[in-house]
């Protein structure tokens, strides 16, 4: 029977790594071995025994050792494909390690079953922190609601200057306080995704009301037709999205406007007439933290803004890409299409 020996010795190494690996590693048992036959044969002919004898002897001392060395190493082989499985799913098969052979190995094996369970501890401690965590500031946001629309009550009674440009500070201190909820859910294992399929164009009505005042503050033109288009998608981080995109649009456009559009095949653009990205920080604008040139001419920028958005966009399976050009404005496109398979 033909055996190829890719399918035995595992997809990682190929059958002669092994084979290297397995004579490296018994090389002192061949040494030994050699150098008891070189002492059987000084001794053999110092006595004058026939030729013939010592060397049937040594023929059959030789398949032995052949024979045995083969079936060794498929053995050895058969080990290592199982190491190389617990390898893979080393979080949850890293007691589940082949049965020990030697004193060694079991002090091996006891070593890292010590550490296994270490790793667990950790991960169930920091779980519980990143929990607990998650809840506090999820009731800090709710809590710092209160006082926020008090405020906008009260600033809302005068249609005066200061009041406008207190009620837009305090807008940007609600964008703060959502993008904190939205920074702990977003690096949690579980961002609550909603899938299914949703009006685009109530979710991007529902983002410039949101951000209608500031457009008005600014004194910036909106262009936007609506769309009879549906996308698969989660309609809450979606929104988050578009808002943190009309959020950057906003803030870095002093006169022009912000157009939003949607092409046929559901990629959505928010492109404006801003003071465009400069060419050194387009491929680092997504990085956490990163402000770039306008972020160091806008003290106030966190450079956390564009990072939630690529991250919530992964989450999303939206792609997200960019082009800008200093002076000449900028365009987000977000890649809303999806392939939808039907089962027959």
């Amino acid at each position: 029977m033909n055996v190829d020996k890719d399918d035995f010795i595992g997809s990682t190494d190929k059958w002669y790594r092994v084979l290297g690996s397995f004579l490296r590693q018994y090389r002192s048992t061949a040494l030994i071995f050699a150098l008891f036959s070189v002492i059987y044969l000084i001794v053999f002919s110092l006595y004058d025994l026939e030729t013939e004898a010592v060397l049937y002897a040594a023929g059959l001392c030789m398949l032995a050792a052949f024979v045995i060395m083969v079936v060794h190493f498929f053995r050895y082989v058969r080990l290592h494909r199982e190491r190389l499985r617990i390898l893979q799913n080393i979080r949850i098969e890293y007691h589940r390690l082949p049965e020990s052979r030697n004193p060694v190995e079991q002090d091996y094996q006891r070593m890292l079953r010590a550490l296994g369970h270490i790793c667990e501890n950790c991960v169930t401690d920091m779980e519980t922190k990143r929990r607990e965590t998650l809840d506090y500031y999820t009731a800090w946001v709710h809590q710092i609601k209160t006082p926020i629309a008090v405020m906008r009550m009260q600033l809302q009674g005068e249609d005066t200057p200061e009041h406008q440009t207190l009620l837009a500070e305090l807008f940007r201190i609600e964008q703060y306080v959502e993008m904190v909820l939205c920074y702990m859910r977003l690096n949690s294992e579980s961002a609550d995704l909603v899938i299914g399929q949703y009006d685009l164009d109530r979710i991007i009505r529902r983002a410039v009301h949101k951000y209608a005042a500031q457009f008005v503050q600014k004194r910036l033109k909106l262009v936007y037709e609506p769309v009879q288009v549906m996308v698969l998608t989660d309609e809450k981080w979606l929104q988050f999205v578009i808002e943190q995109l009309l959020s950057n649009a906003v803030k870095y456009t002093v006169r022009g406007g912000v157009t939003i559009s949607v092409t046929e095949d559901k990629v959505l653009r928010i492109a404006d007439t801003g003071i465009g990205i400069a060419a050194e920080d387009l491929p680092r604008i997504f990085e956490k933290g990163f402000t770039g040139y306008n972020g160091r001419t806008d003290r106030k920028s966190t450079g956390l803004g564009l990072y939630l958005c690529r991250k919530a966009a992964d989450k999303l399976s939206a792609p997200i890409s960019v082009q800008s050009a200093p002076g000449e404005g900028t365009v987000f496109s977000v890649d809303l299409h999806k392939e939808l398979l039907e089962v027959e």
